[in-house]
């Protein structure tokens, strides 16, 4: 699945992909990778600072997951380029959300928020 969102001239396109070999839908373990491409569309670069997530479940549980950077990085992206990254989420149910937004500067030190629209994670064939 896949959805992009854009603010701030910041484009985020976000896919999901439901991980089979690592899930266990018999002790209700589902796990999902994300890939997030991030590309710049201002005419300065801009650094990702920090990241802010809201999981929601099949049965509405939510986690909310923040802190610095994203796996470990807090890239700058040069204007008209791109950063990409792969992470993960573990749901307790086979299907749920993610959405979300990044913290980021400019060169000039201004602080923006790239939103991050709600997105998908479903295991094939769970929706209908």
């Amino acid at each position: 699945m896949s959805s992009t969102t854009l603010g701030d001239n910041v484009a985020i396109n976000v896919e999901s992909k439901y991980q089979a070999e690592q899930s266990d839908p018999d002790s209700n373990r589902f796990v999902f990778a994300y890939h997030i491409t991030i590309t710049n569309h201002n005419c300065e670069p801009v650094q990702l600072l920090s990241r802010r997530w809201l999981i929601v479940d099949g049965d509405q549980k939510t986690q909310e997951v923040e802190g610095e950077g994203v796996v470990g990085e807090q890239p700058i992206i040069p204007p008209e380029e791109s950063y990409s990254y792969t992470s993960g989420a573990v749901l307790a149910t086979s299907v749920g959300s993610m959405q979300g937004h990044y913290n980021m500067v400019t060169d000039e030190g201004e602080e923006f928020i790239a939103p991050v629209s709600p997105f998908t994670l479903a295991r094939p064939n769970a929706l209908h």
